[in-house]
């Protein structure tokens, strides 16, 4: 028997607030963006009108075409008591929600995060958008400032400047930060290509103003000086979910990072998992989708599963991609000393050519006995693309495997392969590779 309780919407954040509506707007400002560039094909160029009440009815479409699967019926047509109320442990072994209480043999928190509001002066008297509001805009903005050059910010800084706005993205420290340098630097460089103002190293010391106007008080080094907008947006992080959950009366052990677990994700009341966002880690759906699989073999099964030794990939859908899974360079380096670091671009791949995507590489590192042990891929398509090097690590094949398979041609997943042959690239100049082929030679 199972019992789902859920305070606000169905679907969580993934479905209303993130991953889903996020992308839905991309995919519309990657159509305007296409028709601002067809040049190159041989089609007339044209400046899209774009109809910002279409834009929002196309954002929520999608949504509405994906909520019947995280509905209240599906789950109650699959047998699950669905409880719509927020719910809070009174001991370690019973939750109140609504007018219910329940007590089970396993509880399982999957309560998210929510957006960072940071404590910037005057910021709460000002009206700003975060992502759980910014998709109920109906209307172009005219300038749209964005506080954090995080995968969030920076992605619907990309789409809203497609869309027609003009945008300014603030960040503290690094943008992409947490990614390759390397490869974000690609990233970042088509941005501002794009006309984005993306302003590193600086930080926000005020907020001012009210709608249609927004003054943000800015220092760079020793430099203070003032942006003026129409719109704010803030994408400074996120936070696990753990207020309000009775966690101290479950004798849940918890901190800023979110709700602590063992290995196989049980918190320290051994009745209670957490997974996701609120067991602090990564914040993806997919960690969370994973976690969810690990709970139930354990739960159910009482399979010994873990979160260790996973390899989690993570994408940043900019155009052009950003894909990584496994080791950086950096790390690899500290961990193993010697590795070889393989690339290869999409300049060299056909199929980019024809598609005019030729920004970009994949970038591999292994030992130096040919143990994949980090990916990364910037480009078109990387997220799809770098799912074959999630594979392999994950049944830690060599890269010899990766050049055994034969692709179909031309496809943009063959610089997968052309990046795993260049490993074997200076076999040839090997001294004893050359004297093996020359009596190879001589046997006839």
């Amino acid at each position: 028997r199972v019992v789902l309780i859920e305070k606000h919407k169905m679907g969580g954040d993934c479905l209303n607030y993130g991953c889903v509506p996020s992308k839905a707007l991309l995919a519309a400002g990657k159509r305007a963006h296409l028709m601002r560039n067809a040049r190159a094909f041989g089609i007339a160029a044209v400046e899209p009108a774009v109809d910002w009440a279409a834009v929002h009815n196309h954002v929520h479409g999608v949504i509405d075409a994906i909520a019947p699967n995280d509905s209240v019926e599906r789950f109650q047509g699959l047998g699950v008591r669905v409880i719509l109320a927020a719910g809070r442990f009174v001991d370690p072994a019973t939750v109140d929600a609504g007018d219910y209480r329940i007590k089970a043999r396993r509880f399982v928190i999957a309560t998210g995060s929510s957006p960072v509001v940071p404590p910037i002066n005057g910021l709460k008297d000002v009206p700003h958008f975060t992502n759980e509001t910014i998709f109920d805009n109906r209307q172009k903005m005219d300038h749209l400032i964005v506080i954090g050059g995080g995968p969030i910010g920076l992605e619907l800084a990309q789409a809203h400047r497609r869309l027609g706005s003009a945008v300014t993205v603030i960040e503290g420290a690094k943008a992409l930060g947490k990614d390759d340098p390397e490869l974000s630097a690609i990233v970042l460089k088509h941005l501002r290509q794009e006309g984005i103002d993306i302003r590193e190293g600086t930080l926000v010391e005020s907020v001012s103003g009210s709608s249609g106007r927004i003054t943000v008080g800015v220092r760079a080094g020793d430099v203070a000086s003032a942006i003026e907008g129409t719109h704010l947006l803030v994408a400074a992080g996120r936070r696990p979910n753990t207020a309000d959950l009775g966690l101290e009366a479950a004798g849940i052990g918890f901190d800023k990072a979110g709700i602590k677990v063992d290995a196989g994700l049980r918190t320290s009341n051994k009745r209670v998992y957490a997974i996701g966002d609120v067991a602090g880690g990564l914040q993806f759906t997919h960690v969370a989708n994973d976690h969810a699989g690990i709970v139930i073999r354990r739960a159910l099964f009482r399979l010994p599963a873990k979160t260790t030794g996973r390899v989690v990939p993570w994408v940043t859908y900019t155009d052009p991609e950003l894909a990584h899974a496994g080791l950086a360079e950096s790390e690899a380096r500290e961990r193993y000393g010697k590795i070889n670091v393989l690339r290869w671009s999409y300049s060299e791949n056909d199929r980019a050519q024809a598609e005019r995507e030729t920004a970009g590489h994949v970038k591999v590192v292994t030992t130096r006995k040919g143990e994949i042990v980090g990916a990364s891929i910037v480009g078109a398509h990387a997220g799809e693309i770098i799912q074959m090097w999630c594979l392999a690590m994950t049944k830690k094949l060599g890269i010899r495997a990766m050049t055994e398979w034969i692709s179909p041609y031309p496809t943009l997943s063959e610089i997968n392969k052309r990046a795993a042959i260049s490993y074997y690239a200076a076999a040839p100049s090997n001294p004893f590779v050359r004297k093996v082929i020359s009596l190879l030679a001589k046997l006839g």
